[in-house]
């Protein structure tokens, strides 16, 4: 049986989502907790909507895990909450729908990083909003935003990985002030390594008046990374949510999701 587990977590003392031998990750935690609940021998691996790098947070996490045998979901879920650490929140457990994909078959994903502009901010938030020692022109940062939008090869703002495409679809990217923070909500189909957190350091470098709005654009247009591109510090950065089809449109989307897309 598939499950869908739905999850949250604060990354500070995480490296990042992925399992890696000898360092904390939030799979690492959750498949150990996992195994222990299930009595399993091996750890059954969980797929998940979208790997956080180190010190990114996430609200909104989706995972799914296959299991051999069926399980009493409202069981494992309070089993599970009671080993988990502290910076882990397991919201629903629940049987996945058939043709259900926690990565293929997302719709979107969105993001929210938040930066704090105007003085000293509150420092019970300060591990989750970025101090910034400038005032940005938040006008600037989204006249920048505008030709980013749409399905672009977003090689510029991603660490490459062998073999993965950088060619994805921008829904969203949008600043606004909300009281002392300066949040920008970032929307894709999907992302690729570093790509929220590059793009935020270029519109941070708009929005200082570095660099005029059509700037950018023109980095985009290179398909190369730029070094004047700075990559934002993770802990502003928080994995808000993941949208899916209807249960009857999983499966297609899964399907369409793992065709490669190129130019």
């Amino acid at each position: 049986m598939r499950l869908r587990l739905d999850l949250s977590y604060d990354g500070a003392r995480f490296h990042g989502w992925a399992a890696q031998p000898g360092l904390r990750t939030v799979q690492g935690e959750v498949e150990t907790a996992l195994a222990t609940v299930l009595r399993l021998e091996t750890a059954a691996p969980l797929t998940c909507a979208g790997r956080t790098d180190a010190g990114v947070h996430a609200r909104g996490q989706v995972a799914h895990v296959d299991l051999d045998d069926e399980v009493d979901t409202g069981s494992l879920g309070r089993r599970l909450r009671s080993l988990l650490p502290d910076d882990i929140g397991l919201g629903a457990v629940t049987v996945a729908p058939a043709g259900f994909d926690a990565r293929f078959s997302a719709l979107e994903r969105r993001y929210v990083y938040r930066l704090n502009d105007r003085g000293p901010g509150d420092p019970l938030a300060r591990g989750h909003v970025v101090a910034w020692p400038r005032e940005l022109d938040v006008n600037a940062m989204n006249e920048t935003s505008e030709p980013l939008l749409g399905e672009h090869d977003f090689a510029a703002f991603c660490k490459k990985r062998e073999g993965a495409t950088t060619i994805r679809t921008l829904l969203a990217l949008r600043s606004e002030r909300r009281g002392d923070l300066l949040e920008t909500t970032v929307r894709a189909d999907a992302f690729c390594h570093s790509m929220v957190r590059s793009l935020m350091g270029a519109l941070v470098a708009v929005g200082e008046h570095r660099f005029d709005p059509a700037w950018a654009q023109s980095v985009l247009e290179t398909a190369e990374r730029e070094a004047r591109v700075r990559v934002m510090p993770a802990h502003g950065l928080v994995l808000e949510e993941v949208v899916y089809p209807p249960d009857d449109a999983l499966a297609d989307r899964a399907a369409q999701s793992r065709r490669r897309r190129d130019h």
